[in-house]
């Protein structure tokens, strides 16, 4: 019977995908330009657990026991959910295969690739009638119907597995072995060439990736620790990318904030260099929220961010990752207060937001079974190896969860608030604000008639008393219109009083007659 429902379901999907199309539904992709525009609201996720279900609560998936793993089929389920919280782009976690020899997890790490040219048989619905190639066109094509944009990850090496089909992609050690960049020890370094010339083997596995993505209808590409190859490689791909789909859209992970290589083996490519060879954006250091004590902290990494893309001739951008999937969950560093914090962040500056699945609704990534022997294993590693509070990558696992319902709400406000701000963040001067109290920090960003100020508290254990003058403020002209607080502050001619409580985010519009 649930062969048959599946089957049917799949059916009426692409019925309605083929009336969509008879009735003038056809995708363009124009991510490109709303990335350089800052208008992405991106959401990391990783398809297989995406829409798992884990019935016994241990976090992890045994289909022996009737769970399921998240598939390009069921993902489908939550894109509705996705569109209603305000994302409007999914970044992908590789959909390669996987590596099964010297591997870490039950399921193999996503970024331990064994192939570039075709899908992770984990994200396939045994269920179904369609290819699978056909599975993940669907999932794309539903995501393209609801306005979202699809970008997917290419991982920077290969694993053993692939060692041992192609040694011709690798880079040797001086005793002929291939090397393990930095304690990643279930990939392999895949060799990148020179400045003067590319790595003939790594180019055509990559160029084949793109060429396939593209095919998927995939709309840009996320480059797995970017900077381990040279500039001259990543702009002839992106280049030949370009000549398939002038809209498809390039992030490099890769931050101001790194400066070393993975390896002594490996290139190392600077962040600005990577821009230069054509990708459209990078990850800004705002990872390092963390550590942020002081307002000059803030200061410092928002002026960085927003300088480094203003100084070249093609429009660039940055995405706000305060938190990836190598982060770990802020609910668990420094509680609710920096999520909100993150959130607020994101919406109010001239960046691309950027979160993880599971963000929204406070989840911490906690798996019960994590780091313990698992029952059955499908490579050779039987530990369920998890990095804590960090969403796994390294297993079939659970869909991540949480519930809480003031994050989700604030995340939705957050997000319609941007995109409303967005003429104002994307042509206003930013401006830091000198206050009486090192760890409160203040900024506008203003434009025209219209600014935004914003008054945050760094300190996450106690309240802070802080006072902040309003530059340029006329009591008789100025409209003050709360959008984020928890209670009203006091505000005397053009000074804001606010006794703030900890990891508090204000956030105000100031509007001129």
């Amino acid at each position: 019977m649930k062969k048959v429902f599946i089957s049917l379901f799949v059916s009426l999907m692409l019925t309605s995908g083929a009336l969509a199309s008879d009735n003038g539904f056809e995708w363009k992709n124009h991510l490109r330009s709303k990335f350089l525009n800052n208008e992405t609201v991106i959401m990391e996720i990783n398809i297989r657990s995406f829409n798992s279900k884990d019935l016994n609560g241990d976090g992890f998936i045994q289909e022996e026991l009737g769970e399921e793993r998240g598939t390009f089929v069921n993902a489908v389920n939550r894109l509705d959910e996705i569109k209603n919280l305000g994302i409007n782009t999914l970044h992908l976690l590789p959909i390669t295969p996987v590596g099964k020899r010297k591997a870490l997890g039950t399921a193999g790490s996503l970024y331990s690739a064994a192939d570039f040219k075709s899908l992770n048989n984990d994200l396939y619905d045994k269920n179904s009638e369609l290819s699978f190639e056909q599975q993940a066109k669907l999932f794309i094509d539903e995501a393209h119907k609801r306005g979202i944009h699809i970008i997917v990850d290419v991982p920077a090496c290969g694993s053993y597995d692939l060692f041992l089909q192609r040694p011709d992609l690798f880079v040797l050690n001086s005793e002929g072995e291939p090397v393990l960049p930095a304690d990643w020890t279930d990939v392999r370094l895949l060799a990148a060439g020179t400045e003067d010339k590319v790595d003939v083997n790594t180019y055509s596995l990559y160029k084949d990736f793109v060429k396939y993505m593209i095919g998927l209808g995939v709309d840009g590409i996320r480059a797995d620790v970017a900077h381990c190859k040279t500039a001259l490689f990543w702009k002839e791909l992106i280049k030949y990318s370009r000549t398939k789909d002038p809209e498809f859209m390039w992030l490099a992970e890769s931050s101001e904030l790194w400066h070393d290589a993975i390896s002594p083996y490996a290139v190392f490519t600077p962040y600005d260099k990577l821009l230069d060879a054509g990708f459209d954006g990078y990850y800004g250091g705002f990872f390092s929220i963390k550590n942020w004590e002081k307002a000059s902290d803030v200061y410092s990494q928002i002026s960085s961010s927003i300088n480094a893309t203003k100084k070249y001739k093609d429009k660039k951008s940055v995405i706000g990752s305060f938190s990836t999937h190598d982060e770990v969950s802020p609910i668990l560093l420094k509680g609710v207060q920096l999520s909100d914090m993150i959130i607020w962040l994101s919406a109010t500056l001239p960046i691309n937001s950027y979160f993880v699945d599971g963000f929204p609704v406070g989840a911490t990534y906690m798996y019960p079974m994590g780091n313990k022997t698992a029952p059955s294993t499908n490579t050779d590693d039987d530990i369920y190896f998890t990095h804590r509070g960090q969403i796994d990558i390294f297993n079939l696992s659970r869909k991540p969860e949480g519930q809480n319902v003031y994050l989700k709400n604030d995340f939705i406000l957050a997000n319609n608030v941007k995109a409303n701000l967005l003429p104002v963040l994307n042509s206003g001067s930013f401006t830091p604000i000198k206050v009486n109290n090192s760890k409160v920090f203040a900024y506008t960003i203003a434009s025209n008639k219209k600014r935004v100020l914003v008054i945050g508290n760094l300190n996450f254990q106690k309240n802070e008393k802080v006072t902040v003058t309003i530059p340029k403020y006329n009591k008789k002209k100025d409209t003050v219109i709360p959008v984020k607080i928890s209670a009203m502050p006091s505000i005397r001619g053009a000074k804001v009083y606010s006794d703030m409580n900890p990891g508090e985010i204000i956030v105000l519009i100031i509007k001129s007659m």
